[in-house]
């Protein structure tokens, strides 16, 4: 019982000290709040995310062709509508811009997941620079 308590102990200790401790020395940014993620549009609900590829699991990137790197972004667009709640088909049209002002239209791809818990979404992948 002693050396669970001593694991326990050093084990707080070594959170404790990760984390900066509890003087005024850590300069810790303050995180800012996360954007919006959906946008309420007349009867339907959007969904939307963005993500590296390199975040993607391996099969998973496989399966849907996706490129893993970290200098590229995947989208993510769902449509639910409201009034039952299921997915629904949409045209989904993204444009991005880069750091030039450059206007890139990015081919948004239809996965159409049929069964008990069906989806639809549209992903489109896009590279990144953070230079």
């Amino acid at each position: 019982m002693i050396l669970r308590a001593a694991l326990v102990s050093v084990s707080l200790l070594g959170l404790l000290s990760a984390c900066g401790g509890s003087g005024d020395s850590a300069n810790v940014p303050e995180a800012l709040p996360a954007g919006a993620t959906s946008a309420d549009i007349g009867g339907h609900i959007v969904h939307f995310s963005a993500q590296s590829t390199d975040q993607l699991p391996p099969l998973v990137a496989r399966e849907y062709n996706i490129v893993r790197s970290k200098d590229r972004a995947m989208l993510n667009v769902s449509v639910i509508r409201k009034k039952d709640n299921l997915p629904v088909p949409a045209i989904v049209t993204v444009k991005t811009v880069n750091l030039t002002s450059q206007l890139k239209n990015v081919t948004m791809r239809l996965i159409d997941e049929t069964g008990p818990t069906a989806a639809i979404y549209y992903f489109g992948e896009t590279p990144v620079a953070n230079r």
